[in-house]
């Protein structure tokens, strides 16, 4: 299982391994878009200038290029004739709900096979997770932040763990998706959510694959749940 960093706020889906240095500017590039985008910095629909992203990073515009077919790929942005790259729209509540039904028929799936497979290592990030999301449920003043850290590493691990490199870049492409509208409309819930995954948590240590499907699927609902009323708020505002 490939060592994971749980203090990145984002990571890249995994990518098959291209000669240096080609790749380091590339995933370099890929990494900083990714997190700009997930921490809104850069906003649904704004245009992004290949050439001052290039300049921010000290790089060439062709590995931001490229870069950015990978996100166009995963429907994170989107290309204009003779305007260029946008950051794709805000979803819409039809669509949300469609990516949690996708959701829920690979992720728990996912967290059985992750249980049967955890390694030591693996299980010590687990760990690290759990501190993380503890401190979230104690006030941390950085509560969004840490939070949305340690969820992003623990889906992660979730979807690496299962051993299926498909499963794995779906889930990885469908969290950014909701890692994006869940920050537009401020439904992390960390205090539900972090009990949520302690019982994920709890499940994936113990190997046991059934209380890992299970508990996953509970936590899918319930943020559902969450996410819904949340638009539902919004639509009677409207």
């Amino acid at each position: 299982m490939r060592q994971i960093d749980t203090k990145r706020p984002v990571t890249a889906t995994s990518r098959a391994a291209r000669p240096a240095p080609v790749t380091t500017m590339v995933e370099r590039a890929y990494d900083h878009l990714l997190y700009m985008l997930m921490s809104l910095k850069i906003a649904p629909g704004e245009r992004i200038a290949i050439d001052t992203v290039a300049r921010q990073l000290g790089i060439s515009q062709t590995p931001v290029r490229e870069a950015m077919s990978q996100l166009e790929a995963e429907k994170l942005v989107y290309k204009m004739p003779n305007v260029g790259y946008r950051a794709s729209p805000q979803m819409t509540r039809a669509e949300v709900r469609d990516l949690y039904t996708l959701r829920q028929l690979i992720e728990p799936y996912a967290a059985a096979r992750a249980a049967e497979a955890m390694t030591d290592t693996a299980i010590q990030t687990l760990r690290a997770i759990g501190q993380d999301m503890s401190s979230v449920v104690e006030g941390d003043a950085r509560a969004y932040s840490r939070f949305a850290e340690a969820d992003a590493a623990l889906h992660r691990l979730i979807a690496t763990g299962s051993g299926n490199r498909l499963i794995a870049e779906t889930i990885d492409r469908l969290h950014a998706h909701l890692h994006i509208f869940r920050a537009l409309y401020a439904t992390n819930a960390p205090h539900e959510a972090a009990r949520e995954h302690r019982a994920i948590i709890d499940a994936l240590v113990a190997h046991d694959a059934a209380a890992a499907e299970r508990a996953v699927r509970h936590h899918l609902e319930c943020s559902q749940q969450r996410m819904d009323a949340v638009l539902a708020q919004g639509a009677a505002s409207d």
